[in-house]
């Protein structure tokens, strides 16, 4: 089976990659770190006229209806400009753990909401130890014994946990679950919170894919530039190897990601497998590429002052969210030991008969 995005996939990553080159600058995010929230509400009303709040959400609900395939590339293209905004956990993961909600008109009312740009939804998740965003969200969508709360921020109390990101807002959330706040019992929970995590875990390996292309892109500008014994020091075959290492792990990685996307949007038997699969791909291509980058830039890459420190930054918080390493690694385990999952480059999209 031969694989490539269409036309119109292209044409909306490329729409929004130009968007967020000329909104979405380091300058910004910068600026963002020394406010209180760390979040711009102009730049998600902005996110909103460029349908980015609403591609997930069905079209009844005024949403574009798209699918998680197009988001490979949107979140991917988010990733390279380090959006600290919480649009996947609101437009992706949250959207789909609303969608599997028996239809309410509170329910309603948030998707509608979502898709206007006039909510953001926070997500705690047990996989998770820390809930993303919580201080800006219209809603929490948290897990308790198993069980789904719908939470308003009225409703608890958040205490800050400090990140080696300046433009993660962590918090620790203390709350009581009633009957009240629940709107889904374990047996039902289950299956939106799995889907929910493959899809926040996609949605970090995507991210991943494009800090991985941020930094290569920083760091041969930089090698570039930067001389030394009267020639630029991207001309030494040292530098070439370290980086040509980044742009082959970069290669690797990127079909496995899309792989995933497919494997959520059509709810494939073998979904967590390839979700895990795509996170360490992503994660071990972009954590080399920001150890790479920090030789070719030398002590100066440790610097406040350099642009390269935001992504590196994003990328250690991010190799660590939605799952770590060892988390996917023994789900890979489980799926390829346990159940005797048919694998190798032949099998990869092959259909169940």
């Amino acid at each position: 089976m031969d694989f490539v995005f269409n036309e119109d996939q292209e044409a909306l990553a490329s729409s929004v990659k130009r968007f967020l080159m000329t909104e979405m600058t380091p300058e910004l995010i910068r600026e963002l770190w020394t406010t209180p929230t760390g979040r711009s509400e102009r730049m998600w009303d902005m996110f909103a006229s460029q349908g980015l709040t609403a591609v997930s959400v069905p079209e009844n609900f005024a949403g574009l209806g798209l699918g998680d395939v197009e988001w490979a590339l949107l979140a991917q293209t988010y990733g390279y400009f380090a959006g600290p905004e919480p649009l996947l956990d609101t437009a992706l993961v949250a959207v789909g753990m609303l969608e599997g909600l028996p239809a309410s008109g509170q329910r309603d009312a948030l998707l509608r909401d979502v898709a206007a740009g006039s909510a953001r939804v926070a997500i705690a998740h047990p996989v998770n130890p820390y809930v993303s965003d919580a201080h800006v969200a219209k809603v929490l969508l948290c897990e308790r014994g198993g069980e789904l709360h719908w939470l308003t921020p009225d409703a608890c109390r958040l205490n800050p946990v400090e990140s080696i990101d300046p433009s993660r807002r962590l918090f620790e959330i203390d709350w009581q679950a009633t009957p009240h706040t629940r709107v889904a019992t374990a047996s039902e929970a289950q299956p939106l919170l799995a889907r929910a995590l493959d899809r926040g875990a996609f949605a970090v390996a995507a991210q991943l894919l494009g800090l991985t292309q941020r930094v290569l892109d920083v760091a041969i500008d930089y090698s570039a530039q930067r001389k030394q014994f009267g020639k630029p020091i991207g001309s030494y075959q040292a530098l070439k190897h370290l980086l040509a290492d980044v742009a082959i792990r970069y290669e690797f990685a990127r079909p496995v990601v899309y792989r995933a996307a497919c494997a959520i949007a059509d709810n494939d038997p073998q979904r967590a497998l390839y979700v895990s699969h795509a996170k360490l791909a992503a994660t071990a291509a972009a954590q080399l590429a920001a150890r790479h980058a920090m030789q070719v830039h030398g002590a100066i890459g440790y610097t406040w002052e350099l642009d390269l420190q935001i992504f590196m930054k994003r990328i250690w918080v991010l190799s660590g969210s939605w799952g770590d390493t060892t988390f996917h690694k023994a789900r890979v385990a489980d799926a390829l030991i346990e159940s005797c999952a048919p694998i190798g480059p032949a099998r990869t999209f092959e259909l169940e008969s």
